[in-house]
């Protein structure tokens, strides 16, 4: 479902209008390209940082690696050293 920012703060027409005029009052005309190109930079970042975080929830999880298993050999140690002679 799309969902603009005018519908999202339920602007119409008129309203839109007499926004547009008093950010043009504010900045200027040669401003306006600017701000509209930052604007446009802005929802796109937003756009892409939203559709990765939509990917990461939809993804099935990652298999787990194979735990490697120690492999031991069963040689009884006593509590002396091998290369000690006991008299």
């Amino acid at each position: 479902m799309f969902m603009n920012i005018a519908s999202l703060l339920n602007l119409g027409g008129p309203d839109m209008i007499i926004i547009f005029g008093i950010v043009l009052l504010l900045f200027g005309a040669k401003k306006l390209p600017e701000l509209a190109k930052g604007l446009g930079q802005a929802v796109r970042e937003f756009s892409k940082a939203k559709d990765e975080v939509e990917r990461e929830i939809n993804r099935p999880p990652a298999p787990e690696p194979a735990k490697l298993e120690e492999h031991r050999t069963d040689v009884e140690t006593s509590g002396h050293d091998s290369h000690t002679r006991v008299v």
